[in-house]
Parts: structure tokens; C-alpha cells; sequence
């Protein structure tokens, strides 16, 4: 239970580091056709409630992915986890691709037309296209 709530911390502080000094942009393949969207539907695709795109997270445990969860679906890592947990455990879904770093998930993300992901702002170039900034 200590390990949890340290953990927590830790995503939260981390979280709240994160909102201070970086944008968070979702990003898509340029081949694919999507030009804009909205945080709700972005969170969509990333709780698994639609497959229309193929979802990329960050790593597990990192600050940016603790903040854009907040940021477009009001959701902290637990509650993240947990939705996946049960739609594996049913067989509805599988749970996004992890990669550890913005370049790897641009590459990724350049290479296949229903990718979509969240990287820092910063880290964007002209391999993919940016659909959606979280302030």
C-alpha cells in the first residue's frame, strides 16, 4: 500500500512538472487522412472504446502519459490500467503498443496509416502530423 501511494506521488508530481513545461500533441501518419480532433475523441481510441485507430502509448510510468490521460479523459494510470485489464481479460481489445521514447514513437507512427499517439510538442517534425494540442 506504501508503494502505491509513493507511486502515485510520483505520477502526480511528475504530472504536475510536465503541465508546467511541455505541450503534449496527438499525432498521426501523414498518409492518414485525419487533419483534426477533439480530447473526447481522442480518448476514444486510446480507453479502447473504438478501433477506427490503432493507439501508441508512452511508457508506462512516465510523466507524459500520466498527463495526457488527465488531460483527455480525466483518468490517472490506475484507472488507465484497469479499463485495459478488463477489455484483455474479455477479449475485446488489445492494450496500445509502449515505446520508451518520443523518436520511436514517431517512427512507429510514420509507418502506419491508423497509428495514432501523443508525444511532446518539441519533439514533432514533418514525419507525422499533429491533429490535436493539449494545453
Amino acid at each position: 500500500m506504501k508503494l502505491l501511494i509513493q507511486t502515485s506521488l510520483l505520477c502526480a508530481l511528475s504530472a504536475a512538472a510536465l503541465s508546467a513545461g511541455a505541450e503534449t500533441v496527438v499525432i498521426v501518419s501523414k498518409q492518414n487522412p485525419a487533419t483534426r480532433m477533439f480530447s473526447e475523441q481522442a480518448s476514444q481510441f486510446f480507453l479502447g472504446k473504438s478501433a477506427m485507430f490503432t493507439p501508441i502509448d508512452q511508457a508506462e510510468g512516465s510523466a507524459i502519459r500520466a498527463d495526457f490521460y488527465r488531460k483527455v479523459a480525466d483518468k490517472d494510470p490506475a484507472q488507465v490500467k484497469a479499463i485495459w485489464s478488463k477489455l484483455v481479460f474479455t477479449g475485446k481489445a488489445t492494450p496500445p503498443k509502449e515505446y520508451a521514447s518520443n523518436a520511436e514513437i514517431k517512427k512507429a507512427v510514420a509507418a502506419d496509416p491508423k497509428a495514432i499517439a501523443y508525444i511532446d510538442k518539441a519533439a514533432v517534425d514533418d514525419t507525422v502530423k499533429v491533429i490535436l494540442t493539449l494545453p
